[in-house]
C-alpha cells in the first residue's frame, strides 16, 4: 500500500506523524538573495531560457514562476485525496514518464518485483524514508509497495527533488491511505544523510520500540549511526549501506565520474582542459571526480587526512596539498568529504576571482556558505542553482546549488548505477523485516558479502555478462561454496 509523498522544505515539516511545524521563517530560508531586483528579473529570464530547460532540479513543474510555497496550497489528486504536499500534483503524468524511463534501465528491481508476486516479502511493513526524491527513487519505493510495504516518503533535498515525480507517487499514493497519520507507526526508516533518523530520535524516540531497524546510504548518515552505537544510544538495529561494496564501488565511484562532469557542464558551460583544481577528500567520490577531470585534461590536486588515500592519489598521479596552499590558484574548488567546514570563509575570501566551488559530498555543511550571507557581500543569481558571490572590490565566485550536492542538485545521475544502490536498500529492509529476533543487535551493521554479490549478479545481464563457475575440485582446492560468496568480509575490492 502505497501512502502519502511529502516533498517540500525540512524535516519538520514531514507529516508522518501529522505534525505541523507553521515557521515563516523556514520557508524563507532557501530565498534569501540580497540582490537587486533588476539583477533578479534579469537573472530569472536568463534561468528559464537556459538551465531549466536541460537540469533535472527545473522540470516541466519549475517551469512558471509560482514561487507559492506547496505548504500554502490546498491540492487534490484525481481521486479526491489531498493527503500529500508537492509542487504541483497536475504534473503526475509528466512524473509518470520520466519513471516508466527510470524502469527501464532498473532491471533488477523489477526482476523482484517479478520474483516477490507470489511471497510478499515486507507485507505488513510501514517503511518511512528520507532521500531524494528522484524517478530512479520512485521505482524504488513502488518496489517496495509491490514488495507489500506501505511507505511514507520527504525529501532530503529540496533542490534535487523533481518535482512531477513527487506529483506522480502522490497521484498514486492519495487513494491508499487507509490509515491516520498518528496512527502510521513505522518498523523500518531508509535514510539519507540520517536527518530522519536524527528528527524520529529526538521527537519521537518512542518509535524505536517497535522499529526492525534502520537503512542509511550516505557516509553522513552512517558516521551519526556510529556515534549513536559508541555512545549506546542506538535504539534498533541499522544496516550501513554506504559501506557496502555495491554502493561504494558503482554509487560512489562510476556515478560521480560521470556526473561531476554533466553538472558542471549545465551550470557553468566551463572548458575542462587546462583547468586548475582541487578536490577536497579522495574517497570513492573523490577518485571518480578526479579521474573523469584528469581525463579531460584538468590539472587536479587532491586534499587529503588520510595518508591512505593520500598515498593512492600520489599513485594515480595526482598532488597532495593543503588547501591553504593552493587555493589563490584554484580555477574549481569540489568538496568531497561529507565533513563540514572543509572551506572556510577565509579560503573563499582568498579565492581568484571567477573561481567555481561546488560540492559532491552528502553534507551541505562542507562549504561555509552561512558566512556568505553577510551584509558587506552581494548574492546575484546568474541562472538555476547558480550564484554570484559578489565582494566589495567586484570579486565574483561562482557557487552551485547554495552548497548541495551538485550532481543531484544540477543535473541527472546515470540510472543504472542507482539501480544498483536501490536494490542493496531494498534487500537491506528486506533482511531487517525478515530477521529472527536476536540476530541483530542495537548496533552497525555492513550487509553479507552473498547479498552484495546478489545484487551485483542482477545486474550482470544488462551487460550480456556469463559468469565463469568453478568446478567441484576448484572450488574444494579454495574452500569456497560453488555458489559464494566469493570473497571474505575483510577483503577490499
Amino acid at each position: 500500500m502505497l501512502l502519502p509523498v511529502y516533498t517540500t522544505g525540512s524535516l519538520r515539516f514531514l507529516l508522518l506523524l501529522q505534525i505541523q511545524f507553521a515557521n515563516a521563517e523556514d520557508k524563507q530560508e532557501f530565498q534569501k538573495y540580497p540582490t537587486k531586483a533588476g539583477r533578479r528579473s534579469l537573472s530569472r529570464s536568463i534561468s528559464q531560457s537556459s538551465t531549466d530547460s536541460y537540469s533535472s532540479a527545473a522540470s516541466y513543474s519549475d517551469s512558471s514562476d509560482d514561487e507559492t510555497s506547496p505548504r500554502d496550497k490546498v491540492q487534490t489528486n484525481s481521486t479526491g485525496s489531498s493527503d500529500f504536499c508537492v509542487k504541483n500534483v497536475k504534473q503526475a503524468e509528466f512524473g509518470r514518464r520520466e519513471i516508466e524511463i527510470a524502469e527501464q534501465d532498473m532491471s533488477a528491481l523489477i526482476s523482484l518485483r517479478k520474483r516477490a508476486q507470489g511471497e510478499k516479502p515486507l507485507a505488513g511493513a510501514k517503511i518511512v524514508g528520507c532521500t531524494h526524491i528522484t524517478a530512479q527513487t520512485a521505482v524504488l519505493i513502488e518496489t517496495l509497495v509491490a514488495l507489500g510495504a506501505q511507505c511514507r516518503w520527504t525529501a532530503c533535498n529540496i533542490y534535487s527533488t523533481q518535482n512531477e515525480v513527487a506529483a506522480a507517487l502522490a497521484e498514486t499514493g492519495g487513494v491508499t491511505n487507509t490509515l491516520p497519520h498518528t496512527c502510521f507507526s513505522p518498523c523500518s526508516i531508509l535514510d539519507d544523510g540520517g536527518d530522519l533518523t536524527h528528527w524520529v530520535y529526538k521527537k519521537y524516540p518512542s518509535v524505536f520500540k517497535k522499529a526492525r531497524g534502520i537503512v542509511e546510504e550516505s557516509v553522513t548518515g552512517v558516521h551519526r549511526l556510529y556515534q549513536l552505537s559508541k555512545a549506546g544510544k542506538l535504539c534498533v538495529p541499522a544496516m550501513n549501506v554506504n559501506d557496502s561494496v555495491t554502493k561504494q564501488k558503482f554509487d560512489n565511484l562510476y556515478c560521480c565520474r560521470e556526473s561531476i562532469l554533466d553538472g558542471l557542464k549545465r551550470t557553468t558551460d566551463v572548458m575542462f582542459g587546462g583547468k586548475q583544481v582541487v578536490v577536497c577528500g579522495y574517497g570513492e567520490v573523490g577518485k571518480g571526480c578526479c579521474s573523469a577531470l584528469k581525463a579531460l585534461g584538468s590539472i587536479v590536486c587532491i586534499t587529503e587526512i588520510d595518508p591512505i588515500c593520500a598515498l593512492q592519489g600520489c599513485m594515480d598521479g595526482f598532488r597532495v596539498v593543503k588547501l591553504n596552499e593552493v587555493i589563490r590558484q584554484m580555477d574549481l574548488v569540489i568538496t568531497c568529504t561529507g565533513n563540514k567546514n572543509v572551506v572556510t570563509r577565509e579560503q573563499l575570501d582568498r579565492m581568484k576571482n571567477g573561481c567555481i566551488v561546488c560540492n559532491m559530498g552528502h553534507s551541505n555543511t562542507e562549504i561555509d556558505v552561512a558566512s556568505l550571507r553577510s551584509p558587506e557581500l552581494t548574492w546575484e543569481r546568474v541562472r538555476s542553482q547558480v550564484d554570484h558571490v559578489i565582494w566589495p572590490d567586484g570579486k565574483r565566485v561562482v557557487l552551485l546549488a547554495e552548497g548541495r550536492l551538485l550532481n543531484l542538485s544540477c543535473s541527472t545521475v546515470p540510472t543504472f548505477v542507482l539501480s544498483i544502490t536501490a536494490t542493496t536498500q531494498a534487500l537491506a529492509l528486506i533482511e531487517l523485516f525478515n530477521a529472527p529476533e536476536g540476530r541483530y543487535k542495537q548496533d552497525v551493521y555492513l550487509l553479507p558479502k552473498k547479498m552484495d554479490e546478489y545484487v551485483a549478479s542482477l545486474h550482470l545481464s544488462n551487460f550480456d555478462a556469463h559468469l565463469t563457475e568453478l568446478s567441484d575440485e576448484q572450488a574444494k582446492y579454495m574452500g569456497l561454496n560453488k555458489n559464494g560468496p566469493f570473497k571474505p568480509n575483510y577483503y577490499r575490492y
